[in-house]
């Protein structure tokens, strides 16, 4: 008799994960921009095109996405990049949230929230008071985790995801002291 594999996901160790901001050209960011256009293609393929995830990975310039006002942060576990996410300038308050990804294998963990939470710090430390962010309608576990943690939808929850287009978050931000 062959025993049934776990699904259920692991716990999370604070003790075994780092928090790293990087610069979009660092090789620990790849395996996030790699399972990034996977899941683009995936989702978006029959819409937009094979090259839209591409396209949309490339559509800011990296320096963008660093200091002093963006960000780009990878969460690696035991040395594996296992999520990220970053930040750039919206406008003069608001830093737009980004590239929010948790690796496939490591979903379901809490670490989406983490990412946001590592990301929402960073940004108030920079003096935004604000979040911006985008999802697409194809996704439906980003919108819940939006929703979840404090984000108001700029759209009509009750709507068609697919009628909508982008779906877009604000969250005011706590000023930092």
């Amino acid at each position: 008799m062959t025993a049934e594999p776990d699904l259920k996901p692991r716990s999370l160790d604070p003790a075994s994960l780092t928090v790293l901001s990087l610069p979009m050209h660092d090789p620990r960011v790849r395996p996030l921009l790699d399972e990034l256009a996977v899941e683009y293609d995936t989702r978006y393929g029959d819409l937009f095109g094979r090259s839209a995830a591409a396209e949309e990975l490339n559509r800011y310039p990296a320096e963008e996405f660093e200091e002093p006002n963006g960000a780009l942060l990878v969460i690696q576990e035991d040395g594996e990049s296992i999520a990220g996410g970053a930040f750039r300038r919206y406008d003069d308050t608001t830093a737009e949230l980004k590239r929010i990804w948790t690796h496939s294998a490591h979903r379901r963990r809490g670490l989406g929230r983490l990412v946001l939470d590592e990301l929402e710090a960073l940004a108030a430390a920079r003096g935004y008071t604000r979040l911006y962010l985008t999802t697409g309608p194809r996704q439906p576990e980003a919108k819940h985790l939006y929703l979840n943690t404090g984000y108001r939808a700029q759209f009509d929850v009750d709507a068609d995801p697919e009628t909508i287009g982008p779906l877009a978050f604000t969250k005011d931000l706590a000023p930092q002291n």
